[in-house]
């Protein structure tokens, strides 16, 4: 039997998983206490999203809760006027799904890719490409064209360069490899906790993105023990720090990117320490170390009256 949505949305906690309540009946927003989250849309770096941003300024009174993933976002909401309602939650990690590396790891994943053992292999995960096709056009904001710029510059100076993809639309970057002359592999992955293994497969892991929610590779290369470079993005900007438990740079910045990679490919015997503090980091931010956050979170609309 089919039960109209109206008949349970109302004078409840309205928690919607993605961020465009802006487009949403008003129906949700008036007699509910309506929460959502918002990852990212700056629209100071995204102007896509100001529509979307100023629609949800606009209906602020209507709002009782933002759940944000880190302070960049964080500020933009409180510079607007909604003071007491912005929780920032990082988006986390299931930490015993993404165990740390080994020699043992890492030759039986590469043996299991087809990828040289001698390799040096970068990774990168995520979507960079509009729409779910082939993705020959970049989004922008996933910096697809700064990652490429970034391996033509390790491509003269790390030998035996590998780059490992995964996700879908890669196809500009796929295209982008290939004129390089870069050996690479695209796996696409039917099931996310298929993710965990290939990050055995690497040596670094690089964010090239001008603007992030996230992204989960963040946390994910820290609890697998891979050396993370990435921009100024997203909960990158509150949770790495700088040569401790990660290296992070300025957007756009391809010297920099390629020669923190260089710097953790060649003392990955050094950087020990940088891993294992990343592995805390990611520890701290796991799904399980945040029960509190969304508890404290949620029980202040649940049990108000």
């Amino acid at each position: 039997m089919c039960v109209s949505t109206k008949r349970l949305a109302y004078r409840q906690v309205v928690y919607l998983s993605d961020k465009y309540v802006a487009k949403r009946s008003n129906y949700y927003l008036f007699g509910n206490r309506v929460l959502f989250d918002y990852f990212h849309g700056d629209p100071n770096i995204s102007p896509e999203f100001k529509w979307l941003f100023e629609g949800i300024v606009r209906k602020r009174e209507n709002i009782s809760g933002i759940r944000v993933s880190h302070s960049g976002i964080e500020s933009l909401f409180l510079d607007r006027g909604f003071e007491g309602k912005v929780f920032r939650i990082p988006i986390g990690v299931e930490l015993d799904w993404f165990k740390l590396q080994t020699e043992d790891s890492k030759k039986a994943v590469r043996d299991e890719l087809g990828i040289p053992q001698s390799a040096v292999v970068i990774g990168s995960f995520q979507k960079d490409g509009n729409g779910w096709g082939v993705g020959l056009t970049p989004k922008m904001i996933k910096g697809p064209d700064i990652f490429l710029e970034t391996i033509h510059c390790l491509k003269s100076l790390i030998p035996e360069l590998f780059v490992l993809l995964t996700g879908p639309a890669r196809g500009y970057v796929i295209q982008g490899l290939n004129k390089l002359g870069v050996p690479f592999l695209h796996t696409y992955l039917n099931e996310y906790s298929e993710v965990p293994k290939l990050y055995h497969a690497l040596d670094v892991y690089i964010v090239s993105s001008r603007e992030e929610g996230g992204p989960k590779a963040v946390l994910e290369s820290m609890a697998s023990g891979i050396p993370l470079v990435t921009t100024r993005v997203g909960q990158a900007i509150d949770l790495v720090q700088h040569g401790r438990n990660g290296w992070i740079t300025d957007i756009g910045d391809i010297d920099a990117l390629a020669h923190w990679t260089v710097h953790a490919v060649q003392n990955r015997a050094s950087v020990t320490s940088v891993l294992m503090r990343a592995r805390n980091t990611a520890k701290e931010n796991s799904n399980d170390a945040q029960i509190n956050l969304w508890r404290e979170f949620l029980d202040q609309f649940l049990h108000s009256s």
